[in-house]
Parts: structure tokens; C-alpha cells; sequence
């Protein structure tokens, strides 16, 4: 895992406009891996965001940059918790919900599509993805969207030009502690 994937797939969460990103990397040295996201943890733990493998399978490690504090406010959305709960989740701790969203990436056969909400996708959107069984989508983008068109585009169009915008001041040498912008502390 590199810095330059982190920017390449996570822009969006290091500016603080998205609540969090998953990324799929390989990885040589399971402990090596660990020592990396801790120092990412480290440095990264003061504005706002925390790395998180949430599954390690065959040289692989899918990983969850997120922003905690946002996190648990996007899941307190009554919509969003009523889902969640549905799944086995126990919406009123964030720790257990991550947990149990790890469990369920490990249990094979289904993906777990309530994932969305720990991305910050629309809860109508996860909600009409998992009901339609990702068919009949208004548009596709960053997710597919059941809900709201219009926000959904323009959100889409947001995330692409801050991606954009990250890679060129990452390739011009701009730290990535300096293109993390600061949120509270989770």
C-alpha cells in the first residue's frame, strides 16, 4: 500500500467531504501492513480520520479510511439505524457496528451492501440498491442512485474534481498530512 493509492481512492474522505472510502491493496507482509496503518492512524488520527483493514484475504487487504465523529452521526439516522438493525448491527455504538460490518465482509458469499452507509451514500440509495437488487438505478456514479438524481450528480462531480485536485498537488509533492483537512478528532 502506497500513499499514492490512499490519495488516488480516499481524496474525497481526506477533504472531509465524504464520510468514508474502501479500497482493496496488496500487501507482502501482513505486519508490515499493520505497522503502516498505524502510522497512518498516527498522523492522521489528529484531523479526523482513521484507517481500519477490514478484511485480509490471499495477499489482500480491503481498507476503510473514515471519519469517525461523522460516522456516527450519519448513523444515527433513523432511516439508517432501522436498516442497520434489520442486519444484526447494534446502532447505538459505532465500534460495534464496524465490527459487525467486518464480520459480515468475512462471511463469503453475500456482500454486505449496507456498506454504503459507513461510505456515506444516501440512505434511500443503499436502501433502493439492496430492494432492486442493484437493478433499475435512476443513474450510476460514485454508488447507484434510487433517490435523489440531481444531489447525487452533482455529488459525484465533487468527489471527482477534489480526486482530481489531490493527485495533482500529491504528484507536485504536497504531504499527505497537508492534504488531510482537519475535522474533530474521533
Amino acid at each position: 500500500m502506497s500513499e499514492e493509492v490512499i490519495v488516488k481512492y480516499c481524496s474525497p474522505t481526506l477533504a472531509g467531504i465524504k464520510t468514508g472510502s474502501l479500497f482493496c491493496c496488496s500487501y507482502d507482509n501482513k505486519s508490515e501492513l499493520f505497522d503502516f496503518l498505524r502510522e497512518l492512524n498516527y498522523n492522521l488520527g489528529c484531523k479526523g480520520i482513521r484507517f481500519l483493514p477490514m478484511r485480509l484475504k490471499n495477499k489482500k487487504a480491503l481498507i476503510y479510511v473514515f471519519r469517525p465523529l461523522r460516522l456516527i452521526s450519519e448513523l444515527k439516522n433513523k432511516e439508517a439505524e432501522k436498516l442497520l438493525s434489520e442486519r444484526g448491527y447494534h446502532t447505538d455504538n459505532c465500534n460495534l457496528c464496524l465490527n459487525r460490518l467486518r464480520k459480515r465482509l468475512g462471511e463469503g458469499e453475500e456482500f454486505p451492501h449496507e456498506i454504503g452507509l459507513f461510505l456515506g451514500y444516501p440512505v434511500e440509495d443503499v436502501k433502493g440498491f439492496i430492494e432492486n437488487k442493484a437493478a433499475c438505478a435512476k443513474c450510476v456514479g460514485c454508488w447507484k442512485v434510487y433517490g435523489d438524481e440531481e444531489n447525487a450528480r452533482k455529488q459525484f462531480e465533487r468527489f471527482k474534481k477534489c480526486t482530481s485536485v489531490y493527485q495533482r498537488q500529491y504528484e507536485i509533492g504536497r504531504p499527505l498530512n497537508r492534504l488531510t483537512v482537519a475535522g474533530h478528532r474521533g
